[in-house]
């Protein structure tokens, strides 16, 4: 694996970063991790400065967000295509154009050298050196013209692939169902580079204050366009250093998350289920929102995640929240019975260290709770401007699995909610086998369920984002949002 042969001495005629940055391409590309969860791993093992740390997330970002125009580009250079050539290569051939036409502060030389080299070093992994081939494609990309785009009337999808850099399946999928014109504005919005938003703890203050605080400080801020809780930091700097982080202040959230739990609408004393809960964004804030006073029962299957539920959930002092080692799709029979006060070994293991609940919160004694909250794991196109590492392993294959998999947990978590209550289901996903077929499905089957619009709980600067199904979806928004959509649907009685 390149990972393992990067993290033996790297030779000092070979760039640290860019090793690095390779060796993380390669990573997110085999596997699921995120980029951040590759390079944090990486770099335990080959520890690198500030400067070359940087420079690695630069090129892993740059050539992750720019990779459909940059495989535009070699494709007019090369004589067979770039998937032919190993992975290691195309990557290597990647990073080395995303420096020569869009890092103006490194010379060209140093970037066609500093690729050459790399491919230098991997040559006896590779049992071939793929230098010369290297050193060709970049300097016949630095001598010969961009050639014209597709014409946006003649072949919308490859036209808008090439421009926004979005995957040319994904761009003919939008032109389809949208049109021209608003699959441009999905694109433009998955190209986008996401701001940083902040949710303010209201446990602990206001926005205003918070707001206050932030400009005391010199930090530039302001009040999110939608959310009633949400401030954006155009540039802070490191996240731990914003004043109040420690304190429990604020949650480093999306703004279009931050509306998910005001669709649910949970209540002080309430009994919860998060079924698919870490790290724990959404959970914190339906604690806040329930002004830490009923139980929240927080599920996740991996343990790592809700290790980070359950920091952030001390961090922000919320006291609620029970953590459960858990698969909900196998395990809400256990799941009942935990609600009830007991535990069920064999199934679900609580997560020691959160502390029991507040002396408000209570049991569900027959096992059912009051409302439902399924954040969905789905595809995550409707972050692919945070995580465009996305890009290289999704297809509409995968969809499909996901579609099974979320109606899957539906039917499950559904079965613990008592007649009356509600279950928002949401994903940050911009695709109907996620959402509306997932939805659509559930209801076809299920007669003691409907739905209810989503329009009464949210701030009247959001009610564009209603759908005419009444459900909420931000896809293609242009307020800096990310792409979510949520639905509510109400239990009216326990029949099937």
């Amino acid at each position: 694996m390149a990972s393992n042969h990067c993290s033996s001495l790297i030779p000092s005629h070979v760039s640290p970063a860019r090793a690095i940055a390779l060796a993380v391409l390669l990573a997110v590309q085999s596997d699921k991790r995120t980029v951040d969860e590759a390079f944090e791993r990486l770099i335990t093992v080959y520890p690198v400065n500030a400067r070359d740390r940087a420079l690695a997330m630069e090129l892993i970002y740059g050539v992750l967000r720019r990779l459909e125009f940059l495989d535009w580009r070699l494709a007019a250079i090369l004589n067979k295509p770039l998937s032919r050539l190993p992975v290691a290569v195309q990557m290597t051939v990647r990073m080395g154009a995303y420096q020569l036409l869009f890092l103006d502060r490194i010379p060209a030389s140093a970037a066609v050298n500093e690729s050459v080299q790399l491919a230098k070093w991997y040559a006896p992994q590779w049992e071939y050196d793929w230098s010369g081939l290297v050193n060709a494609v970049l300097r016949n990309l630095l001598r010969k013209p961009e050639p014209p785009q597709p014409a946006l009337n003649r072949d919308p999808a490859g036209a808008l692939s090439i421009r926004y850099s979005v995957p040319p399946w994904l761009c003919r999928r939008w032109v389809d169902r949208f049109g021209r014109e608003k699959a441009e504005q999905a694109c433009e919005a998955a190209s986008s580079l996401p701001p940083l938003t902040i949710r303010v703890n209201r446990l602990r203050l206001t926005r205003e204050q918070f707001l206050d605080q932030c400009h005391r400080y010199g930090i530039e801020a302001m009040p999110t366009h939608c959310s009633p809780v949400g401030v954006v930091l155009p540039s802070c700097g490191a996240i731990t250093a914003i004043p109040g982080f420690a304190d429990g202040d604020f949650y480093v959230e999306d703004e279009a998350a931050q509306l998910i739990p005001l669709l649910l609408d949970p209540q002080p004393g309430e009994f919860i289920l998060d079924a698919c809960a870490a790290p724990g964004g959404k959970t914190t804030h339906m604690a806040e929102l329930m002004d830490n006073r009923g139980h929240i029962i927080a599920v996740d299957r991996k343990p790592a995640r809700l290790k980070l539920l359950q920091d952030n959930c001390r961090r922000l002092g919320i006291t609620i929240v029970t953590a459960l080692l858990a698969d909900v799709r196998k395990s809400c029979e256990a799941i009942r019975v935990f609600c009830c006060g007991a535990e069920e070994k064999n199934y679900a293991t609580p997560v020691k260290g959160l502390g029991s609940a507040t002396s408000d919160a209570r049991v569900a004694s027959d096992g059912l709770v009051d409302r439902i909250l399924l954040d969905a794991p789905c595809s995550g196109l409707g972050v692919l401007r945070r995580h465009p590492e996305i890009k290289c392993r999704m297809n509409p294959a995968r969809l499909v699995r996901h579609r099974q998999l979320q109606g899957d947990i539906l039917e499950s978590v559904a079965s613990v909610l008592r007649p009356g209550g509600v279950l928002v289901y949401s994903t940050c996903s911009t695709e109907q086998e996620e959402t509306e077929e997932v939805i659509e499905h559930f209801c076809r089957h299920h007669a003691g369920w409907i739905r209810e619009s989503v329009e009464p709980w949210l701030p009247p600067s959001a009610l564009s984002f209603v759908t005419a199904q009444g459900a909420f979806s931000t896809m293609g928004n242009r307020v800096g949002m990310d792409g979510f959509y949520a639905v509510r649907l109400k239990r009216v009685y326990s029949g099937s």
